[in-house]
Parts: structure tokens; C-alpha cells; sequence
């Protein structure tokens, strides 16, 4: 029996949300997947993504795609945002950064299947879009993960923005 959705969430519609200032994963919230029967994707498109560099202390930006299969939970949205604004303060580098964000969204949902990747704006020249995945080990997500992990720079954008 699914639950009521009031008694799930603690954060949508709270007006008196606390915005961390450093990293914190006990924001993330989950609610329960009525969709359990079915694969379907969850895209997240998170175009104000902000970190430290560890070493300079300066800020890095990035637009971050989470997408995900659920199983039995889904991470709430506006978590996922004071989760992904707690980074703001956070010094690491652009790859253990995304796979902190994918680590943490495993230990909270226990997704069929998950991918971070990371779009960061250029510093010194040059940017960095670190990719990272995961498939539920002896399923068929874990071939996917594999699958998609060889393929999944096949068809590079064009960037002549960033």
C-alpha cells in the first residue's frame, strides 16, 4: 500500500529550509517508487552546480545530469538541491565529486541503476566532464553500466561556449 506522500517528505513545501553551507548527505530524502513493476529513467539536469578546487580555494561550476532507475525509492528533488547546493563550500576535485554524489544517491535509493556526469567549465584552458555509473551487480544494469560506461562519450557534443 503506497503511502501518503505529506508523511514521506520533509522538505517540499517547507519554507524554513536551512541551506547547508558544506557537505552534508543527511539532507537527501527518499520517497517510495509506485512504479516498481516497469524500468523507467529519472533525468536531473543541475545547471548551478558549485565546488571548491581543493588546492586553490576557488570555485568551480558545473551543470550535473543525474539519471537514474529506481527500484523500491526515489530521491526527493528539493533534497537533491540543498544536497547538491551543500558542494558550495566543499573542496574536491570535479571526479570525486561526482562520484560522491552518485556514491551517496546508492546508499540512499539503491537505484537499479545510476549515472553522474559532470560538465565543468573550463579553468586554465580546459574542462573537465567527469562520467561515472553503476548497475545493480549480477543484473542486467550492470552489463548496462558496462555498456554505457564504453559508450558513452561515442557521440561528443560540439562545445564552442564554454
Amino acid at each position: 500500500m503506497a503511502h501518503n506522500r505529506d508523511e514521506e517528505v520533509d522538505l517540499l513545501g517547507n519554507t524554513n529550509v536551512d541551506y547547508k553551507m558544506d557537505y552534508d548527505p543527511s539532507i537527501l530524502e527518499s520517497f517510495e517508487n509506485r512504479h516498481q513493476n516497469r524500468d523507467y529513467f529519472v533525468k536531473f539536469n543541475c545547471p548551478e552546480f558549485t565546488s571548491l578546487c581543493p588546492k586553490t580555494g576557488q570555485p568551480d561550476f558545473a551543470t550535473i545530469y543525474i539519471s537514474y532507475i529506481p527500484e523500491k525509492d526515489m530521491v526527493e528533488s528539493k533534497s537533491l538541491k540543498l544536497y547538491l547546493f551543500s558542494f558550495r563550500n566543499h573542496g574536491d576535485f570535479h571526479e570525486d565529486c561526482m562520484n560522491t554524489i552518485m556514491n551517496d544517491l546508492i546508499e540512499l535509493m539503491d537505484p537499479r541503476y545510476i549515472e553522474v556526469l559532470g560538465k565543468f567549465t573550463p579553468r586554465g584552458g580546459i574542462s573537465i566532464d567527469p562520467y561515472t555509473n553503476y548497475g545493480r551487480p549480477g543484473t542486467k544494469y550492470e552489463k548496462m553500466a558496462e555498456h554505457r560506461m564504453m559508450n558513452h562519450d561515442l557521440y561528443p557534443e560540439n562545445i564552442d561556449h564554454r
